[in-house]
């Protein structure tokens, strides 16, 4: 395997929405593959059909379009070693199982789940292993003709692996080292169910990592479990020499308290816990997404890449070309990483400030069109652009901090403490006598404007920024003075002066 591309894989399966563990684990598969020269592999373990949820697939793969993680194959995407759906590889798997029993590596279960659950009432800490399965009803107990005869009559059945107790197996990970569980705490899991002629997780994942060369399996945290019963199938299957190598993620842990991360914490805590909205067609709920909820896809990948790992430097802020170059998984954690959430808006804030206005402009326009405003998308990201420093963490907080773009002040308040404090007795004679000097101007750009105003008001000794400001807005907020009035252009501006010194005069 040292010598082998490296290929990684992300295999989902369409049971519902996809957590942000699984993006992050996405994301790293992605980062490792695309830092070795690598191809990244998209596959679908849907061999559990019983939990099949209509729209999960094109759900999970639009989150990662929307996201800007591509894949090089898979579903959706072609390649050479197809299919990338499970529940369309049955005759492979088949072929593989017929191998372990053919080498007497597995064998043929016919207990019911009411046999077994019997069973588990009457031993205690009951699992199907080397010391239990010489009392069940499997091809290890039953005479080969009788067991023919089961499977011609039509009885269900499972294919088990058969475990061989007392032996160390060894599970060389990338980010833990070396994993050491004995076999005797195995049982022997079922790989294959004749109910639906369809493979378990344990059976199908090992056949297609071998069968499309899967070089590493960066994985979370839950799987390390599984990770022995993984090694035991590839001796079985006489594939060593092509075992990839492991990486099991940490855990993401909630916010607070203990245990992990769970959607009721987000819903808690008021964040999303799923990159896109997700609309559950079984029970109707809506559970809230990072792209309806106005993040920027960036800041997500750059939240989630600092979760479990970090670049050994105070640098938080990078692209996704900064994080293939520095990500490094054997500096992965191994504790588990706690979801903080404010951080995740702090990463949202930073990237707006560094988008370019008019990436942000479309956003901001659509805000605009709800609430009955139509302009040139120029003017758009002008107004984004002025006003994207006020510490927001999404672009839909603009619209109550800069609704005077677009909308004159109706009323003054002498309510209104900045109104009460800024328009004074001289404010009125102010204001007529700065939009006379205003009114002179041919060029209205905020370099004009700031040329004649800072000299009058030099020469006066005036100060006309915070009435200038009620009478333009109406209370205090805004940009730079000048900024503002340019945007609003000459015409514009002169009206809401006079309006204000007509109607607090």
């Amino acid at each position: 395997m040292a010598d082998s591309k490296v290929r990684v894989r992300f295999a989902p399966s369409p049971t519902g929405a996809l957590h942000i563990g699984g993006v992050r684990t996405a994301l790293y598969n992605y980062l490792f593959a695309r830092q070795h020269g690598g191809e990244f592999i998209f596959r679908i373990e849907d061999t559990d059909s019983s939990r099949f949820v209509p729209g999960a697939e094109e759900y999970i793969l639009e989150s990662f379009r929307w996201l800007g993680i591509p894949f090089d194959e898979g579903v959706g995407f072609g390649g050479d070693h197809g299919p990338y759906r499970q529940s369309e590889r049955r005759a492979i798997y088949k072929e593989y199982v017929r191998q372990l029993l053919e080498n007497g590596k597995a064998y043929i279960a016919f207990d019911t789940p009411q046999e077994l659950e019997t069973r588990r009432k009457e031993v205690p800490n009951f699992q199907y292993d080397a010391t239990t399965r010489g009392s069940m009803r499997n091809s290890l107990t039953l005479p080969k003709d009788e067991v023919e005869r089961m499977i011609a009559a039509g009885e269900q059945y499972v294919v088990r692996f058969k475990v061989e107790p007392g032996e160390d197996v060894h599970v060389n990970d990338l980010i833990r080292g070396d994993v050491v569980i004995n076999s005797s705490i195995l049982d022997d899991k079922v790989l294959y169910k004749s109910a639906d002629e369809l493979p378990t997780y344990h059976l199908a994942n090992i056949v297609d990592d071998h069968l499309m060369e899967v070089t590493h399996v960066i994985r979370g945290e839950e799987w390390l479990p599984s990770a022995p019963l993984h090694v035991l199938l590839y001796r079985a299957f006489g594939w060593e020499d092509t075992m990839p190598r492991f990486a099991h993620l940490p855990l993401l842990l909630k916010p607070d308290g203990k245990g992990k991360l769970s959607k009721r914490d987000g819903d808690r805590l008021g964040f999303p816990v799923f990159p896109l909205e997700w609309h559950d067609p079984k029970t109707g709920e809506v559970s809230s997404g990072y792209r309806e909820s106005g993040y920027l896809p960036e800041a997500v990948l750059n939240f989630l890449a600092l979760l479990g790992w970090n670049p050994g430097t105070d640098q938080e802020i990078m692209s996704l070309d900064e994080m293939v170059r520095l990500f490094d998984i054997t500096k992965c954690s191994k504790a588990g990483a706690k979801f903080d959430y404010v951080k995740g808006l702090w990463f949202n804030r930073e990237y707006i400030l560094k988008k370019d206005n008019m990436e942000l402009a479309p956003a901001f326009d659509k805000i605009l069109r709800e609430n009955g405003i139509e302009e040139p998308l120029e003017r758009v990201a002008a107004v984004v652009g002025m006003m994207k420093m006020k510490k927001i963490n999404f672009i839909k907080e603009l619209w109550p901090l800069c609704d005077f773009f677009f909308i004159a002040p109706e009323t003054y308040s002498r309510e209104d403490k900045f109104v009460r404090k800024n328009w004074t007795e001289t404010a009125t004679a102010d204001m007529t006598e700065l939009a006379a000097l205003l009114e002179q101007l041919d060029d209205f750009s905020v370099e004009s404007q700031k040329a004649v105003v800072d000299r009058w008001a030099e020469e006066t000794g005036k100060k006309p920024w915070n009435p200038w400001r009620v009478a333009l807005v109406g209370t205090g907020k805004g940009p730079d003075m000048y900024e503002l009035s340019a945007f609003l252009g000459k015409e514009e501006t002169l009206r809401r002066m006079r309006k204000a010194v007509d109607t607090l005069k």
